[in-house]
């Protein structure tokens, strides 16, 4: 029988990733930023093992590295790093949408509009929850792509460049042209031309682009 880790070690590791992912994702750490795993540890009530196994996975996604000596680094962003990411997600998303047109009926519009509706009322309140909302929009038509890897793929550069996002959205006003282009995205969908589809999508994608890109410093 080939050996494997203990239930609870597994468990302690997701936990540790999932808690400090999630503290990325917010923007507690900052670019640059060493993390230690002794006080992370403590701070989640576990041995410091399962919280440098979940640095390596934080690494493998582009959130954080492991450097010599400094241990483990918040990863930032450079503008044509933050660009390529979001050509990437043109694509991805772009391609889930023509593969979702055939499954969505008049419910999932019907869940479209409430989506759309709850991103708007996140964004007139001045919280970051737009932030959330808009995921929530994005992740429901990548899911009725029902292709699994293509879903994963797209959620990790979601979370690569979360942060950004939630800077951006407490420096403006407030995204007004939100509710358009996503309702474009929507009118699109209605078409029933997948292809139209698909590029509205990326077109709406690219665009936001240069909104987060003076946020991030231009090089490390």
């Amino acid at each position: 029988m080939p050996a494997s880790f203990p239930e609870t070690s597994a468990t302690a590791e997701e936990e540790a990733y999932r808690h400090v992912q999630r503290a990325l994702r917010f923007g507690r750490y900052k670019p640059g930023e060493r993390l230690i795993p002794e006080e992370i540890a403590a701070e989640i009530g576990m041995s410091r093992m399962p919280v440098r196994e979940a640095f390596r996975r934080l690494a493998s996604d582009g959130l954080v590295v492991l450097r010599p000596n400094r241990g483990c680094v918040v990863a930032g962003l450079t503008v044509d790093e933050l660009y390529e990411i979001f050509e990437i997600r043109s694509v991805l998303e772009g391609l889930a949408v023509r593969l979702a047109m055939p499954r969505i009926d008049e419910e999932e519009f019907e869940e479209f509009d409430r989506l759309l509706e709850r991103m708007e009322r996140a964004g007139q309140s001045g919280g970051s929850d737009w932030v959330v909302r808009h995921q929530e929009f994005h992740g429901r038509i990548c899911a009725l792509s029902q292709r699994p890897k293509l879903i994963h793929q797209i959620s990790a550069l979601h979370v690569v460049i979360e942060p950004y996002m939630r800077i951006w959205f407490d420096d403006c006003d407030k995204p007004h042209s939100a509710r358009e282009e996503h309702a474009a995205v929507i009118a699109a969908l209605r078409s029933g031309d997948g292809h139209h589809a698909e590029q509205v999508m990326q077109e709406h994608i690219l665009g936001t682009a240069p909104l987060l890109a003076e946020f991030v410093s231009p090089g490390r």
